[in-house]
């Protein structure tokens, strides 16, 4: 058993932002991992944190707990404007994943957010007009989509007696795996623009379950079409998966300074997750990126890839495993 003072020892840690950043991702996930009250309060205190890479993954964490003493937190965020859209969306995503019913209304509230997230620095730097249109475009919709996700979830949840039976990965998905397994026609309704988005996701999930090669090339291939939301749920898919076939398309998104700093950031965390020569070279290419959440997530994704690569226990329990790689 983990004392109260230890809890709280780990939970100085997350909160001190004297602290090097990849110690304060294994303190977030080593209280993911124990849970209970103590956790979920240290978690909720860092949301006043500068940093949106380390919030989005608070709200992450708080939605794998499934705990429904997250929910008042994780609604204040999802409300809270001056939140980054990247991590009122990630609110939203952990809203249903705790899978509660009473949230449905406020969910369905923010299915019709109106906020754009603001343009990636470097493209505004470059004036790049088309550039500038596609990810405004984009991203304009990153919270309500997430919401109208989280709606379907729960609907899904209601309809089918609770959550579906555990797969091969731990985590919490914001959609369930579809129920084909044919890697073709899975393929086929990913890259289908004109499907719902919430069928595009169970496919995604059902090609990442499904794993293998052909499967992680076709969940490369969503990584140039649908919103800014589905290509970062793309990335990180590709991170548990964790096939290196997904390497050459991950580390292209990752260099592309137009695409949206969130898929760009959930990109470079999979290539530390998969952990190839290939990989390094890429994360270390964009260690001093423009954009802090990208050069943050090259950072964490550089610590994952010398843990990964070294075997070392400690954080592959942590970060590896409660992240949702293969059990």
């Amino acid at each position: 058993m983990v004392t109260e003072q230890e809890v709280d020892a780990i939970g100085q840690t997350l909160v001190d932002p004297k602290q090097p950043l990849q110690a304060r991702f294994r303190a977030l996930f080593t209280l993911r991992g124990l849970g209970g009250p103590g956790a979920i309060a240290w978690i909720s205190q860092a949301f006043d944190d500068d940093s949106a890479l380390l919030k989005h993954e608070l709200a992450y964490c708080l939605g794998q707990m499934q705990d429904a003493r997250a929910i008042p937190m994780l609604v204040d965020v999802l409300q809270d404007t001056r939140q980054e859209p990247m991590v009122r969306h990630e609110a939203g995503e952990a809203l249903g994943a705790i899978g509660d019913p009473e949230v449905l209304e406020i969910l369905k509230q923010y299915s019709s957010d109106p906020v754009i997230e603001t343009v990636s620095r470097s493209v505004a730097q470059a004036g790049v007009q088309w550039a500038r249109s596609r990810l405004t475009a984009s991203s304009a919709s990153q919270v309500a989509e997430t919401c109208q996700l989280a709606v379907r979830r729960l609907e899904w949840l209601q309809q089918h007696g609770g959550e579906p039976a555990a797969g091969p990965y731990l985590s919490v998905d914001p959609a369930p795996p579809a129920e084909e397994r044919d890697v073709g026609r899975l393929r086929e309704a990913l890259l289908d623009e004109s499907r719902p988005l919430f069928e595009r996701y169970r496919a995604m999930f059902a090609l990442r379950n499904a794993g293998g090669e052909e499967a992680a090339l076709a969940l490369a291939e969503g990584l140039h079409c649908g919103s800014a939301l589905f290509r970062h749920e793309v990335g990180y898919v590709l991170g548990q998966l964790q096939h290196e076939a997904a390497v050459p398309q991950l580390a292209a998104a990752l260099a592309r300074c137009t695409e949206n700093p969130m898929v760009r950031h959930e990109c470079a965390e999979a290539l530390g997750a998969i952990a190839r020569p290939a990989c390094l070279a890429a994360l270390q290419a964009h260690a001093d990126d423009p954009e802090r959440v990208v050069r943050e997530s090259c950072e964490v994704a550089l610590d994952m890839y010398e843990h990964e690569t070294g075997r070392a226990f400690q954080y592959a329990d942590g970060l590896e495993q409660l992240r949702g790689a293969p059990s």
